[in-house]
């Protein structure tokens, strides 16, 4: 788990108990420690740690899903490879790590340090998760150890092709919540086309969003705010949300600072909207392009300005599902939530 759980043994195993898995209910031990043993040096001088249960053990099946990255572009990104280093190698190899990657970069660092694992001979395999655009579980596929790197490849192509996006350009993207639980930089970079860094619109590929305004936290991330920094504007509640220990331990440890610096931030989601809306570079307000999601895994009911229309009815990907509603704002001058407004829709 690398730095979560504020790197230590009870958090661990705290988020895996949120999770629903706990010895009770998988009829298991569940042995969480920050312990790890160190396996030697890579050719770069990384110096490379497993975890002790895992090497103490006969042998290690991983187990991960393999998707894209949040902070870097590659063949091989989040998956299999990543948890022999990032996971296997618990809070010392995150940090270690993190540090070399800022300069070899995440995916030179992860395969080197993948093949130090490798040839320990505690890997026996690992089973592949491939979730479809939905984030529900589209594919289960076991890798056998010898075709781990080449195999991973080729899923983390298919699994790309899967993936759902915003089908436009955006003057304002609303956010309802951020998470630990809904993205590991709190909201999907690649979705949102912000870097952890804090660069805006760095992928290519992908719809460029011109301010982002986050309201809320979600439930599940515990209080842990990485993400944070990628939003121009958030609310109060937001910020006051924010458990800072876990939230400084975690992004500093994968060197991303930037994602959790605190935006300019207001009392209300009114405030907040009025204050951005402006510094886009349009006159008229009523030309902005405002689109809003719940958050960035949950990609397919999305609301979008009525000026987006023609862009929407081009999109052979994309289905009006209602007509046209003016957005409603509560007594306390908060959005109406983007669950409520959809009902009513």
């Amino acid at each position: 788990m690398g730095s979560h759980g504020a790197a230590t043994a009870e958090g661990q195993a705290a988020v895996l108990a949120h999770f629903g898995i706990t010895e009770a209910q998988m009829g298991c031990p569940i042995r969480s420690s920050v312990e790890v043993v160190h396996l030697g040096a890579t050719p770069e001088g990384i110096q490379t740690f497993m975890d002790r249960n895992a090497f103490s053990s006969d042998g290690v099946m991983l187990l991960g899903r393999v998707k894209w990255h949040t902070d870097f572009a590659g063949k091989i990104e989040s998956g299999l490879l990543k948890m022999m280093a990032i996971g296997l190698g618990k809070f010392a190899g995150a940090q270690h790590y993190h540090t070399y990657a800022y300069k070899l970069g995440l995916e030179h660092t992860i395969r080197a340090i993948a093949s130090t694992v490798l040839e320990s001979g505690k890997i026996l395999g690992g089973l592949a998760i491939l979730e479809d655009a939905h984030h529900q579980t589209a594919k289960l596929e076991a890798v056998p150890v010898e075709k781990m790197v080449e195999r991973e490849e080729e899923l983390l192509t298919l699994v790309k092709s899967w993936m759902g996006r915003i089908p436009c350009d955006l003057d304002i993207l609303i956010v309802d919540e951020i998470g630990k639980n809904i993205s590991g930089a709190g909201m999907d970079t690649k979705v949102v086309n912000r870097s952890v860094q804090g660069a805006y619109n760095p992928w290519p590929d992908t719809p460029r969003i011109e301010r982002i305004f986050a309201r809320d936290l979600s439930e599940l991330t515990y209080g842990n705010g990485v993400g944070l920094g990628l939003a121009d504007v958030v609310t109060d509640r937001l910020v006051n949300r924010v458990d800072w220990t876990p939230t400084r331990i975690n992004s500093l440890t994968a060197s991303t600072p930037t994602a959790i610096r605190i935006p300019v931030r207001f009392a209300t989601d009114t405030e907040c909207l009025e204050a951005i809306a402006p510094t886009v570079g349009k006159f008229d307000m009523r030309e902005l392009e405002i689109g809003w999601i719940r958050n960035t895994m949950e990609l397919s009911l999305m609301a979008l300005s009525e000026n987006l229309r023609p862009q929407i009815e081009r999109n052979p990907l994309v289905e009006i599902v209602s007509e046209a509603r003016e957005i409603e704002f509560d007594g306390s001058g908060n959005l109406v939530g983007f669950a409520e407004a959809v009902a009513l829709a």
